[in-house]
């Protein structure tokens, strides 16, 4: 009995030609795009009407390509603001981006390979741009590395690989609770939250990361550091990492790296060292000296869609012992067939299924050159110091924060109003300055007062864009006080 043959499918276009010059439209439209990023405002909230937009039903059938595409345009493109893309974006700690790497991108989701290792040219690719980081930033050429989607990723693997290296016990086999003593692990109060989820994810516990205080310079106070060990080792407590910040995300500030890798050294503990602000530093004469001891760190996490402004998302973690690091992670199951006699990406991180996102990278660092990328880290710094200096040299603002990188916390501060009235004061100028279009910065508490926060990690931010910043806060500030 002869059955009739399903008709079979596939998600290829019917025609090839249309989808080029759709797709040629697409790229026009994305570059014509971020050309003209300064001729709309950094942030522009959705309306009722988008919102009701985006709250449609699942459709069940298709629509043509183009048809959806116009709907992105109304809805997403010509709707959107600049956000992190528009040169006076200085609201959170991240990057640009750049046209270049869009196309980058384009070019890694075209290829579309899994990455978890093996022979292929992607993989040689990824190897080649660690060789690269580990000459950068002064780690052994033995040394392992793994790029992945986050700084949050990064510190968690690294944090991961010390608590497996320093736990005197099989950690995967017994799991945390085999552990005779708490394991304790130690940074500042403005250590990023991501150390938080990390210590909470790895069962460490809240009550066993101890916060240590900071000094007038927001950097770890490294004599009560060196006292909290020697007590909690007096009191039958089990120290292992110390996690020193290469920039802070609150105020920029660098810990004595090298302070902390003299007391790791002296009390048998693991440094890691939370560089997703400001590793890069490394890369310029003028602000390397902020990262003095980072090069002695036994794990370094560290972003590239911050200072080095490639496309969201990409991070990496250096860890020096790379058989401490292989044998966190490493798992090699029957249906890894014949790649289960060598080492493979997976085996140094979470995912089986990884992005291609050495791409963008190598061809970043290919494009620019590292000395170019450099001169950016120079000008962001020069940048903050500027605005630092107006700040400091007006009579309504104050510096909140020594500004040693990129990130310059300040106030409006007229005279004659208390703390909880110039709170109240700095929130509703941060408010306005979205709202009329100016620019985004944001606000972050210091001993309890307000400040605004710009974080300058932008290669299209020039100094007009902060005189413009600064002259709309008087104005906005003499109308809300």
């Amino acid at each position: 009995m002869v059955t009739e043959h399903t008709l079979e499918e596939t998600l290829d276009p019917k025609d090839w030609e249309e989808l080029k010059k759709i797709g040629h439209q697409m790229i026009d439209d994305m570059i014509d795009r971020i050309a003209t990023v300064r001729q709309r405002p950094p942030m522009k909230f959705a309306d009722e009407k988008l919102v009701l937009e985006f709250m449609k039903p699942l459709p069940l059938e298709p629509q043509e390509l183009e048809e959806v595409y116009d709907e992105f345009k109304e809805n997403m493109m010509n709707q959107h603001m600049g956000l992190n893309t528009h040169p006076r974006f200085w609201g959170w700690v991240v990057g640009a981006g750049t046209a270049q790497g869009a196309l980058a991108e384009m070019l890694a989701t075209g290829i579309n390979f899994n990455m978890p290792g093996g022979p292929f040219i992607p993989v040689l690719m990824e190897s080649q741009v660690l060789e690269w980081f580990k000459n950068i930033f002064r780690f052994p050429k033995e040394a392992s590395g793994l790029l992945v989607g986050g700084g949050s990723e990064a510190n968690l693997l690294g944090i991961a690989v010390a608590r497996n290296a320093k736990a005197g016990f099989d950690v995967r086999k017994l799991g945390q609770v085999a552990a005779v003593k708490k394991m304790i692990i130690y940074a500042s109060t403005e250590t990023h939250v991501c150390i938080d989820k990390a210590v909470q994810l790895l069962g460490l516990g809240m009550d066993n990361f101890k916060k240590i205080p900071v000094d007038e310079n927001y950097q770890i106070r490294t004599d009560h550091l060196s006292e909290e060990i020697r007590k909690d080792k007096n009191n039958g407590l089990a120290p292992f990492c110390i996690v020193g910040n290469a920039g802070t995300t609150n105020t920029g500030s660098f810990d004595d790296l090298n302070k902390l890798a003299e007391i790791c050294a002296d009390e048998g503990l693991w440094l890691h060292v939370d560089g997703a602000l400001g590793a890069w530093a490394t890369i310029n004469d003028s602000t390397k000296a902020l990262v003095n001891g980072m090069e002695k760190a036994d794990s370094l996490a560290f972003d590239l869609h911050k200072s080095m402004n490639m496309p969201y998302d990409v991070a990496c973690i250096l860890i020096r012992n790379e058989e401490a690091h292989y044998k966190t992670f490493a798992e090699h199951p029957d249906y890894f067939g014949g790649s289960r006699t060598m080492k493979l990406r997976t085996d140094y991180g979470l995912q089986v299924s990884r992005y291609f996102r050495s791409l963008k990278v190598w061809m970043g660092l290919k494009e620019h050159g590292l000395n170019k990328f450099g001169r950016l880290i120079k000008q962001n710094f020069e940048q903050a110091q500027y605005l630092a200096k107006r700040i400091e040299s007006s009579k309504n603002l104050e510096l909140m924060a020594p500004t040693a990188f990129n990130v310059v916390c300040f106030r409006y501060k007229p005279h004659g109003f208390d703390d909880d009235a110039l709170n109240e004061i700095n929130n509703k100028i941060n408010n306005m300055l979205t709202r009329m279009g100016v620019a985004v910065l944001s606000t972050t508490k210091l001993n309890s007062k307000t400040a605004l926060r710009a974080c300058i990690v932008n290669h299209r931010s020039n100094q007009e864009d902060f005189d413009l910043l600064l002259s709309k806060i008087s104005e906005i500030g003499e109308t809300v006080k």
